[in-house]
């Protein structure tokens, strides 16, 4: 996996977790992002992001690893 890849796909997570801080309820906003991800990224997308997260995650804000733990396989 290349590291600009998953720079990018972090920061993907991360903005798209940003933008969902509105709503107030973190299972909800975390829904969100998840539903973003499954509708927008390729599956090799979903699955390197979800691999980070196994290996680290450090990076990813708490909506995101939240969103992340929720993708359907």
């Amino acid at each position: 996996m290349g590291n600009h890849q998953l720079t990018s796909l972090i920061r993907m997570a991360n903005q798209i977790a940003a933008n969902n801080t509105h709503i107030g309820d973190d299972i909800a906003e975390a829904e969100m992002v998840a539903d973003h991800m499954t509708k927008f990224w390729a599956r090799t997308m979903k699955a390197q992001i979800r691999e980070y997260l196994e290996q680290d995650g450090s990076e990813l804000l708490p909506i995101a690893k939240q969103a992340v733990l929720m993708l359907k396989h």
